[in-house]
């Protein structure tokens, strides 16, 4: 929040309206189980604007944590969540297709854990309707995270974990 990297987190963390849920499942069925009850909790819960899915163990790997994004996607059109909900994805290794490891616009997408972030679609959809240029969001976030280097974030991300 600090640096902005979401101009919509500020908001939501000041109205402490973000649920942080941590599932220690470590099985695909599981975690997708708890992924659809977690939309149904958004759904009895109007008040709590968002969801941190936080996945601390059994999706290290940033592909088979790829795979687990693709389910969860077929999950949500499937239980008619397609509209609703949608997920934003951050892992300790992101990294974007064709870049390199050490790219620093990965980190903005970097979190001290494997996170799903169940957004509600029509709030985003308010919020972007309410943001000069969203289009430029991104783009903003890359030059800072090329400006700020890969080391920068690497300490910022141990500061997260430091004392877990």
């Amino acid at each position: 929040m600090k640096y902005n990297i979401c101009p919509f987190a500020r908001r939501e963390v000041e109205r402490a309206s973000i649920r942080y849920v941590a599932i220690e499942e470590t099985k695909v069925k599981a975690v997708l189980k708890a992924l659809i009850e977690e939309c149904q909790y958004l759904d009895e819960h109007p008040e709590t604007e968002t969801t941190l899915f936080i996945l601390p163990r059994g999706f290290e790997g940033f592909y088979a944590y790829l795979d687990l994004v693709d389910d969860a996607t077929y999950l949500l059109v499937d239980n008619d969540y397609e509209g609703v909900y949608q997920l934003a994805t951050f892992h300790p290794d992101y990294c974007f297709d064709g870049e390199a490891q050490d790219c620093p616009a990965n980190y903005t997408n970097r979190a001290p854990y494997p996170t799903l972030h169940i957004i509600r679609e029509a709030s985003m959809e308010i919020a972007l309707a309410n943001y000069k240029d969203p289009e430029s969001i991104p783009e903003r976030n890359i030059a800072f995270a090329q400006r700020k280097g890969s080391e920068f974030f690497v300490k910022l991300l141990q500061h997260c974990t430091k004392g877990i």
